[in-house]
């Protein structure tokens, strides 16, 4: 019984971090990537895919080293070390990427080293040094898997909006600000349910 309790908690952690705390729609951390590669479903699933390897790796690896950074009472070395690791990482993938996947490399473009300074990596690994081990992998799971949900949700969304009759003003950017705001408070209807 008690090995069910535990994996419906970690079920339902995946779950809050994915919906209900959606780090692109609650706090808008990754941004940058989530208009810039939604223009395209492609693109956008592939943004997704390669977020949720990189913030899993990254909490796989950052949340070790910041239980040795604080046995060695140096625990504000942790921004810095997290973005060595994460770059560390981008630049695998990226290397990953554009040998096996040439055309989802050329898609991508410049928001894939961008994923380094994306806010929602460096934020999950960053909210992850409070947590226990498998809270952190949940929290990673379902930021990651929440980010890739929400961006390609946008990019279908986007895509209608660019085959729509948008007055002149809110064409581009405005209006995906404002269906972004609306995708934002959709979510939000979903607090208090977990």
């Amino acid at each position: 019984m008690g090995d069910t309790n535990v994996v419906i908690v970690f079920i339902l952690a995946i779950l809050n971090a994915m919906i209900i705390n959606n780090v692109t729609l609650s706090r808008f951390y990754g941004v940058c990537p989530f208009l810039g590669v939604s223009k395209k479903t492609s693109g956008a699933l592939g943004m997704g895919v390669a977020v949720i390897v990189v913030i899993l790796i990254a909490s796989l690896v950052c949340w070790p080293i910041y239980q040795l950074l604080k046995a060695a009472n140096i625990e504000f070395m942790d921004t810095i070390t997290y973005i060595l690791v994460i770059a560390s990482l981008v630049q695998l993938l990226e290397m990953i990427i554009k040998k096996y996947s040439p055309s989802l490399y050329k898609t991508l473009g410049v928001y894939l080293p961008l994923i380094t300074t994306n806010c929602a990596v460096l934020g999950v690994a960053t909210d992850n040094n409070v947590l226990s081990f498998s809270d952190s992998m949940a929290n990673a799971i379902g930021t990651g898997v929440g980010f890739a949900l929400v961006i390609f949700i946008f990019s279908t969304i986007r895509y209608r909006l660019d085959a729509s009759n948008t007055p002149k003003a809110f064409k581009g950017i405005p209006i995906a600000l404002i269906t972004a705001a609306l995708m934002a408070l959709a979510f939000l209807g979903f607090s208090g349910m977990i």
